[in-house]
């Protein structure tokens, strides 16, 4: 096992304008596993390929525990990676598949068909091993690809979307298998994924990223509880957080008819700016009785048993200014009697407000 570092690694595309990965420090902790997750485009898949070698570093360094892997080949970097396709050997059996890399490697016979024998056992696959990739089903192949690269026992594991081709279903029972079995292992793993509630279920902690820089770490509850900028609080969290400008005035920010309480010390903060962004999350919101709260036009009500979630904008706009405003989403007691259309009060609760500055997009409650 060991720690992975990036030391303001960058990787620059041949024609590019600016960095698909921009000086990106990051320190994974040994045997943590680590999530980066972002917006297609955001450069976590390319910072994993950089860790893998796969990828060229145009400056900086990245270390897999003491040693300087920066110009190492993948093969000398003791790691080992997941694909988002598997890349199983179709004329192969299971078994083969799982050992070949070891084969490669000259291990014995007999060493290979225990190690084989010992990741079978620990995935479930005791009873393909003598299958081919095309007699089984996506989520079984996606356990003979980790089945690789568990017999390797390497430093790290990469895994690059790895869940990506599996339906919803699937990929929520698999989820939860990966990432028990990297707790049972102790190997540090980087895990990329588009899929925030992936990375919320699964990491130790979270890497953030967009446009090729990274926004913010943290453990999944420190994400969601404290984001650092309007990017991180709007991708964290499903349904997403509420992010509804206002104006600065008196005694918080006012949305609508109604003014959201915010204390005199982050209003100093916004540093003279008229108009501020308030963050608050679905369940943070309370359905008002006594007429106090922001005025939202009822859209839609999903009602999923246990809960349901209200969905509209803010009441009193126009046609046009409704198509350009923000929808806001609150979860509401189940079984609440609401009709479309129907003007309703929603009071967030102010010391689960956030307040985001519009001038840096940073967090200043």
């Amino acid at each position: 096992m060991a720690t992975v570092q990036f030391k303001d690694a960058s990787r620059v595309y041949p024609g590019a304008d600016h960095p698909a990965v921009d000086k990106l420090n990051l320190d994974i902790g040994d045997g943590e596993f680590m999530v980066l997750v972002g917006p297609s485009g955001c450069g976590k898949s390319t910072s994993l390929r950089m860790l893998a070698g796969l990828e060229e570093i145009n400056s900086g360094s990245i270390y897999i525990g003491d040693t300087d892997v920066t110009n190492l080949p993948p093969k000398d970097r003791d790691i080992a990676m997941v694909f988002q396709n598997y890349a199983l050997y179709p004329h192969m059996t299971v078994a083969d598949n799982m050992g070949f890399a070891l084969k490669m490697q000259g291990v014995s016979k007999a060493d290979r068909e225990k190690r084989v024998a010992e990741a079978a056992k620990l995935l479930g696959l005791e009873d393909f091993l003598n299958r081919k990739p095309k007699a089984l089903s996506g989520g079984q192949r996606q356990r003979v690809a980790m089945g690789r690269a568990i017999v390797r026992q390497p430093q790290v594991f990469l895994m690059d979307e790895p869940l990506s081709n599996l339906d919803a279903k699937l990929r929520v029972s698999t989820r939860t298998q990966i990432a028990a079995l990297q707790q049972r292992l102790g190997v540090t793993t980087v895990y990329v994924t588009h899929d925030q509630v992936e990375a919320m279920t699964m990491g130790d902690r979270v890497a953030v990223m967009k446009d090729g820089l990274l926004q913010q770490v943290a453990s999944p509850l420190e994400l969601y509880d404290t984001p650092k900028n309007i990017f991180v609080a709007g991708f964290i969290g499903s349904p997403a957080m509420n992010l509804i400008r206002g104006r600065v005035v008196e005694g918080g920010v006012q949305v609508g008819d109604y003014v959201v309480p915010v204390a005199r010390e982050v209003l100093d903060r916004a540093n003279g700016e008229d108009t501020l962004t308030v963050g608050i999350r679905p369940e943070h919101f309370t359905l008002a009785t006594d007429g106090q709260g922001v005025g939202v036009d009822v859209a839609v009500v999903e009602e999923l048993g246990a809960d349901s979630y209200l969905y509209g904008t803010l009441a009193g706009l126009s046609d046009d200014e409704r198509l350009q405003a923000p929808q806001i989403v609150a979860r509401i007691g189940a079984r609440q009697p609401l009709d479309r259309s129907q003007v309703v009060r929603l009071a967030p609760i102010p010391e689960n407000t956030h307040v985001f500055s519009n001038a840096t997009g940073e967090r200043i409650s």
